[in-house]
């Protein structure tokens, strides 16, 4: 059991962990360099928690101690409670959800590891090519989650799922869904094919298929590949990929928000049973 501690000071060294969250640049050099992760909210503290993930600390206002009060009963690491103003100048903006977790990241999986588990069948992936958008990227998780797609691949440039926005918007989706990253991108793509996927590349061109057609030829392992905010997917991708897919349109317009797009595509081609 963690006895909470009142800290006053926001240049307190104990409350590291949660300095200038709003400065992107810095969060995304500092998080991963130094294995940590920032939770924020309640439930996503709870799922975060409830994942497995360690405990580094959680920075609380007073009146989120009794809410949280389970939590802090069964921490083992430091408890700060710290006043509303405190906490913004800290963090850099107001921390109206009043709770913040610093979590322990873990090593990423091998992408071979992924694919194959011991224990079950990986029977849709999602891959996503240099989403440099924490909100996309959290909405991809959470739209993964929600509609049986069993692990997702990022590239090297893609946004940190576990940046807090991403984390945020995901709902802790995040936490829930097998992921990791390529090593060397694109000729890990090739790593796909070799464990029996079919890749599908989401885009328009003249040798696109419609979704549906995709979805009636019933490939057992299908790996969908979706490509960044604007540019689409790299011409090395697309070159590399089993078929080029589009999701029909009307109204005149081309194509959807990538985050969107993810969302048709997943529920399109979800493994169903009976």
């Amino acid at each position: 059991m963690a006895e909470p501690i009142t800290v006053d000071d926001p240049d307190d060294p104990r409350l590291g962990d949660y300095t200038g969250l709003t400065d992107v640049a810095l969060r995304r050099r500092r998080e991963p360099a130094e294995g940590l992760f920032i939770a924020e909210g309640e439930k996503v503290i709870r799922r975060a928690a409830n994942a497995g993930y360690a405990m580094r600390s959680m920075l609380l206002s007073a009146k989120w101690t009794e809410v949280m009060r389970d939590v802090i009963d069964e921490a083992t690491a430091p408890v700060y409670l710290v006043a509303p103003e405190v906490a913004e100048r800290v963090t850099g903006y107001h921390v109206h959800r009043g709770a913040l977790a610093s979590m322990q990241r873990r090593p990423l999986p091998d992408v071979r590891a992924l694919l194959t588990p011991e224990s079950g069948t990986v029977r849709r992936v999602a891959v996503f090519e240099d989403i440099v958008d924490h909100a996309n990227l959290g909405a991809a998780f959470r739209n993964a989650a929600a509609l049986g797609v069993d692990a997702v691949l990022l590239t090297p440039r893609c946004a940190d799922p576990l940046y807090r926005r991403a984390v945020k918007v995901s709902m802790g989706s995040v936490f829930h869904v097998p992921w990791t990253r390529f090593d060397t991108w694109p000729a890990d793509l090739g790593l796909l094919r070799e464990e029996g996927f079919t890749t599908a590349a989401l885009c328009l061109g003249d040798r696109s298929i419609t979704l549906d057609e995709l979805v009636a030829r019933r490939h057992e392992k299908l790996a969908l590949v979706f490509g960044t905010e604007g540019d689409g997917l790299t011409p090395e991708v697309l070159a590399a990929a089993d078929e080029h897919v589009r999701i029909p349109m009307d109204a005149g317009v081309d194509s959807l928000n990538v985050a969107a797009a993810s969302a048709v595509a997943f529920y399109a081609t979800r493994v169903t049973t009976g």
